[in-house]
């Protein structure tokens, strides 16, 4: 699973990676796997968002407030099944279809669908 290109974060910056993670969120709360994401979906946003600035080639503030990330462990209490990787899937390409709206060059999409379809089938862990 490659990380994507650094050069990501530069483009796009803060303000756009948190704002897309934001409205991904709200695609999740309006999808059939919400009752798997915490209440307060707005916080597990933030945590998404600086996640995805570190992931993209920002800074590490994720870590400094969350610890390392862990996602594979942070992920087993959850029962993700393929049809829920599917679903949480659809929600993120549906989030860049709009890449224009932060800031985020066409050329780049692919290569985080990529990371994000290695990513997402490594977090599930039910049949």
């Amino acid at each position: 699973m490659m990380r994507p290109s650094p050069q990501i974060y530069r483009e796009m910056g803060e303000a756009n990676i948190m704002k897309m993670a934001e409205d991904f969120y709200l695609a999740l709360e309006q999808s059939g796997i919400r009752g798997l994401f915490p209440e307060d979906m707005i916080a597990a946003s933030r945590r998404q968002g600086l996640y995805l600035i570190m992931l993209l080639g920002g800074p590490d503030d994720y870590v400094k407030q969350n610890g390392h990330p862990r996602l594979r462990s942070r992920h087993l209490p959850f029962e993700i099944d393929e049809a829920s990787r599917q679903i949480w899937l659809s929600c993120f390409k549906a989030t860049l279809e709009n890449a224009g709206n932060y800031n985020l060059p066409p050329q780049y999409v692919p290569e985080i669908i990529q990371f994000l379809e290695g990513f997402s089938a490594w977090m599930v862990n039910k049949k």
